[in-house]
């Protein structure tokens, strides 16, 4: 049985029946793909990939997500390799195209993300699962809508030395459109690096700080405070905001902790 498939990046692949052996090179993409159900399918992940804790410890790492043992994934037989655009490099895709086919994602929207899963899904034999997973996220953000936040302006940061943030162009931007905020970089793209001079500049209402990839956390608030000493300067989750797949089942609870926080 041949299975047509479209990847994100409008590759077309066929594969001779559902993958029995897959590796995958995205952590959000690899917690998803264990909430399948797919646990014994799965023979490789990157050493970024935590999510299940019991699940992820116990199978094989094939290096990280921009430094992969090529060897050792062609070692594992692979019959299905999934990537993404972003968090891996092209270069190693090509060479693991030459021996597996490799399903390549690029999620910038929240449409985007419930497109990767529903195809992931139906290649993998899951479909009805997937449907449901899927029914369940639209509801959940459907009733978060209802209360969105009030638009007060945001400055996400991902990195430090230097200043970085989200822009335009990336899935925490559209989070944070679906949050209801505003964001100060939404005319730059991507990942633009900044100044403390611009953000006491721009005055924020609110500053998150991301657990990645930077791993900011709490003695980093005084530092931002003092650009903007009116602003809320927040830790926040950053798997919350760019982890799309199943993870997005629990989004809309974290949104209302932050709101009630702030």
């Amino acid at each position: 049985m041949l299975i047509h498939t479209t990847d994100q990046v409008g590759r077309q692949l066929v594969l001779p029946d559902y993958p029995k052996r897959i590796i995958s090179l995205v952590p959000s993409q690899t917690e998803y793909l264990f909430d399948l159900g797919l646990a014994e399918s799965i023979v490789g992940i990157t050493r970024f990939c935590i999510h299940p804790q019991n699940l992820a410890a116990n199978t094989e790492k094939i290096g990280g997500t921009k430094q992969l043992y090529i060897e050792k994934i062609a070692a594992l037989q692979p019959d299905l390799i999934i990537a993404n655009k972003e968090e891996n490099n092209r270069e190693d895709i090509e060479q693991l195209q030459t021996f597996c086919p490799v399903w390549v994602s690029d999620v910038n929207s929240f449409e985007d993300a419930l497109r990767m899963m529903q195809e992931l899904g139906r290649i993998t034999n899951r479909t009805q699962i997937v449907q449901e997973m899927i029914d369940n996220i639209e509801q959940r953000f459907a009733e978060w809508n209802k209360v969105l936040f009030p638009k007060k302006s945001c400055a996400y940061f991902i990195w430090r030395k230097p200043y970085m943030v989200a822009a335009n162009d990336t899935f925490i931007h559209q989070m944070l459109l679906m949050f209801g905020l505003r964001n100060l970089f939404e005319h730059q793209s991507r990942y633009p690096e900044v100044t403390a001079e611009q953000i006491a500049d721009l005055a924020p209402d609110y500053i998150f700080l991301s657990s990645e990839p930077y791993a900011f956390g709490e003695k980093h608030i005084e530092e931002f405070q003092a650009m903007v000493p009116q602003a809320k300067v927040m830790v926040i989750d950053g798997e919350m905001f760019s982890w799309y797949g199943s993870r997005l089942r629990f989004v809309p609870d974290y949104f209302a902790e932050i709101r009630n926080s702030l």
